[in-house]
């Protein structure tokens, strides 16, 4: 099963970017990372009853494993995500528990660190030192958290959000080319699929570049020439070796 879904979310919200679990850039990856999860859902299942299609005309055998696919896939997903997420929130929990102990052990040092990190950013010497004070009179922790890392102690990423999040996404994009390639009539199974799956990978293309702010055009052709590649070769290996065409 494709797995993109996987490399977009595992990391674009963490440490690095200065955007915690909550903040509106995550939820944007989040929200595009269901996208191209969905894309994914749509791309196996319909090489998967293409292939089938171009073996045999049975229907309840086409039906049977795209549901199947369907499942697998789906499962495969979510726990590929709980895997990745889950190592991230390991990590993020590590950087929180390393900031606590320094704060607990060195508060000068650990507030140093902090007017550095805003210098970074931009702020003068003075005013860097100002504001590490003022925020470690707060909330040191989560100050130091949010500032060093983009992270929020009391929001770490949370890998069941992820999983069902990724088992749902794979789940409703594969259920076009399924209800497709049975709905349809024998005559126009495969066909009538093909051009339902490409219309909807030129949607998930569309949607996730304008999330990413990447050029449209260019993805939606990427997708659509990635599933018109991937059932095409599905149905000529299915043709070969099946008794029957749709």
């Amino acid at each position: 099963m494709a797995q993109s879904g996987h490399d977009e979310h595992g990391h674009e919200g963490g440490a690095h970017n200065g955007g915690g679990p909550g903040s509106i850039g995550n939820r944007l990856n989040w929200l595009r990372a269901g996208v191209l999860g969905a894309n994914d859902g749509i791309v196996s299942v319909a090489g998967i009853v293409i292939g089938v299609a171009g073996a045999t005309a049975d229907r309840t055998t086409i039906l049977v494993s795209g549901v199947a696919g369907l499942v697998a896939g789906a499962f495969s997903m979510a726990g590929g995500e709980y895997t990745s997420v889950s190592t991230q929130r390991d990590t993020e929990a590590s950087l929180v528990a390393a900031e606590k102990r320094e704060l607990e052990e060195r508060p000068e040092d650990a507030e140093a660190e902090l007017a550095t990190s805003l210098q970074d950013r931009g702020l003068s010497e003075a005013t860097a030192k100002d504001a590490a004070r003022e925020l470690s009179s707060r909330n040191p922790l989560r100050a130091h958290a949010v500032v060093e890392y983009g992270l929020d102690p009391d929001e770490l990423t949370n890998p069941w959000q992820a999983a069902i999040s990724s088992f749902l996404a794979f789940t409703c994009g594969a259920l076009l080319p399924l209800l497709a390639i049975t709905l349809l009539p024998t005559g126009i199974r495969v066909i009538g699929c093909a051009v339902a799956v490409i219309a909807a990978l030129a949607l998930t293309g569309f949607t996730s570049a304008k999330l990413g702010g990447a050029p449209r055009g260019k993805a939606m052709l990427r997708v659509m020439a990635v599933g018109a590649a991937t059932m095409a070769a599905t149905y000529l290996i299915g043709s070969a070796f099946g008794v029957a065409t749709a």
